[in-house]
């Protein structure tokens, strides 16, 4: 049985004061909750404040991203070891935002080109994510032009088999996949339950093709997009959807313990 999981991406917000006071509430709010990994994603600089609010609880650390050396001349760039230091288990890779695609886009041309992120360079993420023993949550998704121009299956196909190139079976059961449609993050928008449930079912199946269907249906598949208190257990009651990858309802303990209750009861209910 998939245990289902939510991750709060705190993305660009939160000094440490603010990150200390939004993880013990979180904390509190979440201590009596069951049947639902919790994974708080706060920037960096707040990543050892939020280690120590979380201690001696079930919730876990992520970090946003993380450069695929070790070490070197890459400045303004984080390795992986450094993200274990900080008590990171998790690490979003590959979020649409790393690659500049954006629901409503905050700055345009050339500027955009600061998110460089591409499925090579995502590729190259996840390994070295999974050779420091630090689990990925790998975000794939379509924008409004793709999905209009019917491209959403033949993109996500391509996004999931590139993401994963190399990986290995035995390191399938650390590796956790996030559909998030590029429209719906941050504008509001949620994709249809049923439609999302579809895509996460279309994901499972090219985990399928690519490491056995035993390993597919042991991996989580979370959604990402918009998820909020009012569409959560519409989402959470589809099959192929294990969880969510929260944006801006994590960034208030009520609304993303809301979340986390719902995910726990309606698995727990299926």
């Amino acid at each position: 049985m998939r245990i289902p999981m939510m991750a709060g991406n705190w993305k660009m917000n939160c000094d440490n004061d603010e990150a200390w006071d939004l993880a013990s509430a979180v904390c509190d709010e979440v201590e009596d909750v069951e049947n639902c990994q919790v994974v708080l994603c706060p920037p960096f600089t707040a990543l050892s404040t939020v280690e120590e609010a979380i201690e001696d609880t079930d919730l876990a650390l992520g970090a946003q991203n993380l450069y695929w050396a070790e070490s070197g001349a890459f400045t303004g760039e984080v390795a992986a070891k450094m993200l274990l230091s900080c008590g990171c288990e998790y690490v979003i890779v590959g979020h649409s935002e790393r690659r500049g695609r954006f629901g409503e886009a905050p700055e345009t041309g050339e500027l955009l080109t600061v998110f460089g992120d591409n499925d090579a360079t995502v590729n190259k993420k996840v390994l070295a994510a999974l050779a420091a023993d630090l689990r990925p949550i790998v975000c794939v998704g379509e924008t409004i032009a793709e999905r209009q121009a019917g491209q959403t299956d033949a993109l996500i196909r391509d996004q999931v088999k590139a993401a994963l190139a190399h990986v290995k079976a035995q390191d399938t059961e650390d590796v956790i996949i996030a559909y998030e449609p590029v429209w719906a993050i941050g504008t509001g928008e949620v994709c249809d339950a049923k439609e999302a449930n579809r895509v996460c079912g279309l994901i499972r199946e090219v985990l399928g093709e690519r490491f056995g269907q035993e390993s597919a249906q042991e991996m989580l598949v979370l959604y990402g997009g918009s998820m909020k208190p009012d569409n959560v257990r519409g989402l959470m009651a589809e099959e192929e959807i294990d969880g969510g990858l929260v944006g801006g309802a994590s960034l208030k303990a009520e609304s993303f313990a809301e979340l986390v209750r719902a995910a726990a009861e309606e698995k727990s209910e299926s």
